[in-house]
């Protein structure tokens, strides 16, 4: 079993429904989540928009290998209507993105593993620190608190609801 940190988020839509349904997606296709953190909302990162996003990080156990866990995120969020393009950062109902895989270093065309930018975004960093202060970063050797407090993204991130 592989242990895996994924974010996800949005900003469109139905959020609590969203994120009910996407969580029960992740649980039936990817794996199963055992903890959650608050859900957290922030302003949009990368772009503009008037919509806030709902972010928050899951911890799930796998069966899956990284290709197989992308595989399942795509179809997840194509449920949703996510179309990746390279045109950049854009509203959406559901993003999915894998944070760390056990403490596996893995870049391919398709995947970075760490997320690339995870310690750059403070909307990433919050809720990380709420589950997993302690955990290692396994390329930059920090935890995910020593990020939180070197971040220079000066975004305002609120925790918003426990739960949903």
């Amino acid at each position: 079993m592989h242990s895996v940190f994924v974010g996800i988020g949005g900003n469109i839509g139905d959020k609590p429904l969203v994120f009910r349904q996407a969580r029960g997606l992740i649980d039936e296709i990817m794996g199963n989540i055992i903890l959650s953190s608050s859900i957290y909302e922030s302003p949009p990162w990368g772009f503009e928009s008037e919509d806030t996003f709902w972010n928050q990080v899951l911890k799930i156990v796998t069966n899956l290998s990284p290709a197989e866990l992308l595989g399942g995120i795509n179809r997840i969020e194509g449920i949703f209507g996510r179309k990746r393009t390279s045109t950049g950062y854009s509203s959406r109902q559901m993003d999915i993105d894998i944070l760390y895989f056990d403490d596996l270093i893995l870049e391919t065309e398709e995947l970075t593993i760490p997320h690339p930018l995870l310690h750059k975004r403070m909307f990433v960093l919050a809720p990380l620190c709420e589950i997993a202060p302690d955990f290692i970063h396994p390329v930059l050797r920090l935890t995910s608190k020593e990020m939180k407090g070197n971040c220079t993204d000066k975004s305002v991130v609120s925790r918003h609801l426990k739960n949903i």
